[in-house]
């Protein structure tokens, strides 16, 4: 019998079949789902492929609403009923630091400076019961509440003799932290030594340089000429303790006395009694704004270059009522330098940063329509936090 050649096919798999053939049709591809990340950063605020592009305020506070911005969920009636799809309805999970954060029980709160510095003073004043995380450096507390090595950082803003603390200015741009809060402080200085020393012994003061210069004329009229710059007033009084230094003496906080074995020679010897110094609570997560109680809302912004663009943006704010607490500009580091217009190529001046604090609310329809309006001109828009204002005694 002749051989019989035999042709070898490829395996295919399998396919279900129809019982008619002619109406066989592949299954309709299936897109994965996109849901919106718990932070609320509008790059993930889409649930699936075809749902429309929406502009965002870069960085901003969650529940938002301009061009985009999600709202605070609104209570839901008995008539209506939210679908199972709809991921704006459904609540963020409470976590322990939320549980926490009411009395600060539990909560470790970051501060730059030596223990009994006035920044740890003003975390107990921000949560008496925490738990309070000195740091050698502003960026470090940034950087321990990004890397959850804290809950909370508590960080000076402004002293109202030294002006504004430009570092943490600059730092607040360079993390993806929410202001939730602030804290005043009023700032008394002591002069401190070691037991036994006297005024008169003393030719030097060691401080913080705003210390320093808080205190100029008490100190000469006190005839102690020499002034020693550190990093902190906490660390000065630490310093001059651990050194035992008998013609030194530190200009720091009565707890910093306490701490390091120190006599206070003379108390409240800043040349201004009204000195204030403004700290800012920063937390991974945003508070849900509010309008049932005062708040305030920090942004920053950069505008383009032309005459009137400054009193634009800030016209925005004065149409709709809305009070300006505070406003600071900054060279923009990204883009320091830029070419003037009509110039040549070799003449540049600065790009600036805007820094602004407004006695508002984002829960505040108003608000969300000034910030609305404010992003049709400006290169830059983000808002740092919208909190609580502070409304206790300094």
């Amino acid at each position: 019998m002749a051989s019989t050649a035999c042709l070898r096919l490829p395996f295919l798999p399998g396919r279900a079949r129809s019982a008619n053939p002619a109406s066989a049709s592949p299954s309709p591809r299936r897109m994965p789902l996109k849901c919106s990340a718990a932070n609320g950063n509008a790059s993930s605020d889409s649930i699936s492929p075809a749902s429309p592009r929406r502009l965002a305020v870069s960085d901003g506070v969650d529940s938002l609403d301009v061009n985009g911005l999600r709202r605070p969920p609104a209570p839901v009636s008995s008539n209506t009923v939210p679908t199972a799809r709809d991921p704006h309805w459904l609540p963020r999970p409470l976590t322990s630091v939320d549980v926490m954060a009411a009395s600060g029980e539990g909560l470790r709160v970051a501060y730059q400076g030596c223990p009994g510095a006035y920044s740890e003073a003003a975390a107990k004043k921000a949560y008496s019961n925490c738990l309070t995380v000195p740091c050698e450096h502003f960026h470090t507390a940034f950087q321990a509440v990004q890397d959850r090595l804290v809950d909370r950082a508590v960080l000076p803003l402004e002293n109202s003799l030294g002006g504004s603390i430009h570092r943490n200015y600059d730092l607040l741009l360079r993390h993806s932290l929410h202001i939730v809060g602030e804290v005043r402080l009023a700032v008394r200085h002591c002069l401190l030594a070691n037991p036994g020393v006297k005024i008169e012994n003393l030719t030097s003061a060691m401080s913080h340089p705003q210390a320093l210069a808080q205190c100029e004329q008490t100190l000469t009229e006190l005839g102690i000429e020499h002034r020693e710059a550190v990093d902190d007033t906490a660390g000065a009084a630490k310093f001059v303790a651990e050194q035992m230094l008998q013609d030194t003496g530190a200009i720091a906080s009565s707890l910093a006395a306490e701490l390091y074995g120190l006599d206070i020679l003379a108390e409240n010897i800043q040349d201004d009694e009204d000195n204030v110094t403004r700290f800012m609570m920063l937390a991974r997560e945003p508070v849900i704004p509010r309008t049932d109680k005062p708040f305030k809302t920090s942004i920053v912004f950069s505008l383009e270059e032309g005459p009137g663009q400054l009193f634009k943006a800030l016209a925005v704010f004065a149409l709709r009522q809305i009070n300006l607490t505070k406003i600071e500009s900054r060279p923009h580091k990204k883009r320091p330098l830029r070419v003037a217009d009509g110039c040549s190529s070799t003449l540049k001046q600065f790009d600036y940063l805007f820094y602004v604090d407004l006695e508002a609310s984002m829960a505040d329809p108003k608000t969300q329509n000034a910030l609305g309006n404010l992003k049709e001109f400006t290169t830059l828009l983000r808002v740092l936090g919208s909190y609580p204002k502070d409304m206790s005694e300094a």
